[in-house]
């Protein structure tokens, strides 16, 4: 196991890093693919802690699978158990989709609050919501949850407040083998959001409406195998864009998927002062720009938000929040769907950054300003990362304690680091 991460800075010097499969799209399609007793064949998938972990529960319900070269080959002929246990469960977050897939093939499902990163509150209500509305019973018991629909689901129209990623995935799963037709309301849109659509057509379900915020789902009785390549990983690439900028160097990232998923971080890095070069399957960010931020009409502030898709996704605030540090000028971060998510900035002032820290959801950064090594800590996943390329754009050494929990979300994160002329050692403990 990985304890911790030992950096020197200044010694990246660019190059080229293959973008891996997406994390957000690998961890429902193993889920989904509990619907059929037939063989699912992945490619493209993440070998990363999370997948694992889901594959875990995966076994323990009945799966069989092999997982190699980045090729999974899944089958889950008979399944064992309906009950998930309090360890598993507090792995991850997407723990919680397995209750669809399992009452969609056995009527009933009992598992313990999903785990993952500690950003803030995050709601399940879209998820209960969902299950029941589709015809599941809920016990009123806090402990666990405890879902039971012998008679099947059955399919009707559903509203989320709140467009909900993983509520969207759970409603998807579920209504693809519900009896009629299902109609969800303000559904998440994101390119994971579209994957699991698409794999769940391929293996037989009647999704339309994709890429919207409307689908309509038409249950089947039966789901059955198929083949499937999971997209890339637009979060892992737009992380290495703020790499890139932190450390104003020449990158090309290749597997990048298509490039109307970095619409969004094009336009936010070019107010940064850095162009992007958008080509499908590659992206390339020249060395030696301005990066100095454009401020808004009038010579007021930039302020960078984000927001359900397409807006700028949350996942990748934390590197966008290190790259800014390293451009000439202010901008504003005003990070909306989770209030622990900048707390991790306090690291930054300690390295030099100037950065106020406004509210729970509000930082401003001035930069550029010199960053300098230091020990720290990682909390989440793209925190976590945040801190490598501080690490890396920084003076001296730094090291990074609990960086077990980075490789929840990055395939071999080192071995990248290192093609790009990174000095990057890992502890293990």
């Amino acid at each position: 196991m990985i304890k911790s991460l030992h950096i020197k800075g200044g010694t990246v010097r660019g190059g080229e890093v293959t973008i891996s499969g997406n994390k957000n799209a690998a961890l429902p399609a193993i889920s989904a693919m509990m619907l059929t007793d037939e063989e699912v064949v992945l490619h493209n998938m993440p070998d990363i802690l999370d997948v694992r972990t889901m594959l875990d529960i995966a076994g323990e319900l009945g799966a069989e699978f092999t997982f190699k070269n980045n090729t999974l080959r899944f089958r889950c002929p008979k399944i064992k158990t309906t009950v998930i246990n309090r360890e598993l469960c507090a792995k991850n977050r997407t723990s919680i989709l397995f209750a669809s897939s399992l009452i969609g093939r056995c009527g009933q499902a009992e598992l313990y609050p999903p785990g993952g990163d500690v950003i803030g509150r995050r709601r399940l209500d879209g998820h209960f919501y969902g299950l029941t509305k589709l015809g599941a019973e809920m016990a009123p018991d806090t402990a666990t949850y405890k879902f039971h629909a012998p008679g099947g689901l059955t399919g009707r129209e559903l509203f989320l407040d709140e467009a909900s990623v993983t509520g969207t995935e759970q409603i998807l799963i579920a209504a693809s083998v519900a009896a009629g037709r299902t109609i969800l309301y303000n559904a998440a849109s994101e390119p994971h959001v579209c994957d699991l659509a698409e794999l769940l057509n391929k293996m037989g379900a009647k999704i339309s409406g994709i890429g919207s915020n409307t689908l309509t789902i038409d249950g089947v009785e039966k789901l059955h195998g198929c083949e499937h390549t999971i997209c890339s990983d637009h979060i892992e690439a737009g992380s290495f864009i703020a790499l890139a900028t932190a450390c104003n160097c020449e990158v090309t990232l290749r597997n990048t998927g298509f490039p109307r998923c970095y619409w969004m971080t094009r336009r936010v890095f070019e107010r940064l002062g850095v162009n992007i070069t958008l080509q499908p399957d590659l992206i390339h960010i020249p060395g030696g720009q301005s990066r100095v931020i454009e401020s808004d009409f009038g010579g007021h502030m930039f302020k960078i938000s984000d927001g359900p898709w397409p807006q700028f996704p949350s996942d990748m605030m934390s590197c966008t929040i290190v790259a800014a540090t390293q451009c000439q000028g202010t901008v504003m971060f005003f990070e909306k769907m989770f209030e622990s998510r900048i707390y991790f900035t306090d690291r930054l002032i300690s390295m030099g950054a100037s950065a106020i820290v406004c509210d729970p959801h509000r930082v401003v950064i001035s930069g550029r300003t010199p960053l300098h090594g230091i020990p720290m800590s990682s909390p989440d996943i793209r925190a976590g990362m945040a801190m490598v390329i501080a690490a890396l754009c920084a003076n001296g050494e730094s090291r990074i304690d609990q960086a077990g929990v980075i490789y929840r979300g990055y395939e071999r994160l080192p071995e990248k680091l290192r093609l790009l002329g990174a000095d990057i050692e890992e502890i293990h403990g």
